[in-house]
């Protein structure tokens, strides 16, 4: 069977390298090159970027993101099976596609030299998906080195990074997110897309960096605000915050935000505004 790029099908790759996802690695592939290439579609246009993803696996995403017409590809995998049929992929393209065999959460990104504009696009491990997000999130300096992020996650997940104050999946992640990017779901993908097939259906996020937050903080006593108040979401915020500062009340009355509030209640700058009243102490 032929395919667009003249590679064998990524079934066919697959079952040559005798290669079989990983649960301990969150892998999940997916094969059909139609669905890989509507998702980097949706990445937008790609001439003259670079770039960046995270786990390609045996290279699906990848070969659509080259076929797609991406200046370069730097591909990060840590599972060293894969490497033969991204190396396969590279031959195909010469010069376009650079294979680092590495753990994406160790890595330092600014250390890659990339050029403007860079890009992240991934089909992320479940497993680690949400960690990442939240490093390139607290990427510093600000705007960060890449102009914007698209990235599969379970569809609560999704769900949680675009979630509005005063909803069940309102929490730490929708805050940080919201506060610096502008997320949205660009398409849904049900469970049976992927091999071996999980048991939610997916969703691909999109994430543009705001240049300029609408309130500026610090993003490390953001983190620290939002775990305690979510921490304890159930309870009013005079008791969520008090781990942070014993004079909880005082300080929510002085921003005249009611101490008998929830965290799911509050938005991002009434969020941001706490962390400015702790940092000045």
């Amino acid at each position: 069977m032929s395919t667009p790029d003249g590679l064998p099908p990524l079934r066919e790759v697959i079952r040559a390298a005798g290669l079989s996802a990983k649960k301990s690695l969150g892998q999940n592939f997916l094969l059909d090159l139609n669905l890989t290439r509507r998702i980097v579609r949706a990445a937008g246009p790609l001439e003259g970027v670079t770039i960046v993803e995270i786990g390609p696996g045996p290279g699906g995403l990848t070969r659509a993101l080259l076929l797609e017409g991406a200046s370069r590809v730097v591909a990060i995998e840590r599972d060293v099976r894969c490497l033969p049929a991204l190396s396969a992929i590279a031959a195909l393209y010469p010069g376009r596609l650079d294979i680092i065999a590495a753990d994406a959460r160790e890595m330092d990104y600014r250390s890659l030299a990339l050029p403007s504009p860079a890009r992240i696009v991934a089909n992320l491990p479940y497993s680690v998906g949400t960690p990442l997000l939240i490093s390139w999130l607290k990427t510093e300096p600000w705007p960060p080195w890449f102009d914007r992020l698209v990235l599969m996650f379970q569809r609560e997940v999704a769900e949680r990074i675009i979630a509005a104050p005063r909803t069940k999946d309102y929490g730490r992640l929708a805050v940080l997110a919201q506060w610096r990017t502008r997320p949205r779901i660009l398409l849904s993908l049900p469970a049976e897309a992927f091999t071996p097939r999980p048991k939610v259906d997916s969703a691909l996020v999109e994430l543009i960096p705001n240049d300029t937050p609408e309130l500026a903080c610090d993003v490390n006593q953001l983190e620290k605000v939002t775990a305690a108040a979510f921490g304890q979401r159930r309870k009013m915020l005079r008791s969520s915050l008090r781990r942070l500062t014993k004079n909880s009340e005082a300080l929510l009355e002085s921003l005249d935000i009611a101490p008998t509030a929830r965290a799911e209640e509050l938005d991002v700058t009434e969020f941001c505004r706490i962390a400015n009243a702790l940092r000045r102490g």
